[in-house]
């Protein structure tokens, strides 16, 4: 979890192929309706959020009722958003991909063609709601080596369990 530009579709991916875990990047699954609104440069409203982060969450309750360990790169900004996700896994462990935001500036300039415009990371950043202490969670800084991070991801996941 985290905002536009953290890390998380990268660090899910390595996450997934550690552990042999099916990832979803969670921007797959937003209805056409929500992807023209942010490249409109508006932010969504939690109406917006709500019907795709009810089918994160069916995607994941599908995977876990087949077994299936699951990796998702979702922004889950906040704690209403988390509770709908948990509806597909009552387990589920959010890792908080926590980056500067000097160093996300410099990433979004760095992703053209992608939905999600700079001009939105305000209102992200203005959303988030760090994970409370009773929710499962770790919070992990990003390196500037990606294998870095998911090491300290597999650790930090570790020491919860």
């Amino acid at each position: 979890m985290g905002v536009s530009a953290s890390g998380k579709t990268t660090v899910s991916r390595l996450l997934g192929l550690a552990l042999d875990y099916r990832v979803l990047d969670a921007d797959d699954l937003h209805p056409q309706a929500n992807i023209d609104k942010m490249r409109q440069g508006i932010a969504l409203t939690d109406a917006d959020r709500a019907p795709w982060l009810r089918s994160v969450a069916t995607w994941i309750a599908e995977q876990r009722a087949q077994g299936v360990g699951v990796v998702v790169a979702c922004s889950a900004l906040k704690r209403a958003y988390r509770d709908v996700l948990r509806d597909g896994d009552a387990q589920a462990v959010f890792v908080w991909l926590d980056v500067a935001r000097q160093q996300l500036d410099q990433r979004i300039a760095q992703r053209p063609g992608h939905f999600m415009p700079a001009s939105l990371l305000g209102s992200q950043l203005d959303t988030l709601e760090p994970p409370a202490a009773d929710e499962r969670a770790v919070h992990v800084v990003p390196d500037a080596v990606v294998a870095h991070t998911v090491d300290d991801v597999l650790a930090k996941l570790k020491a919860l369990h």
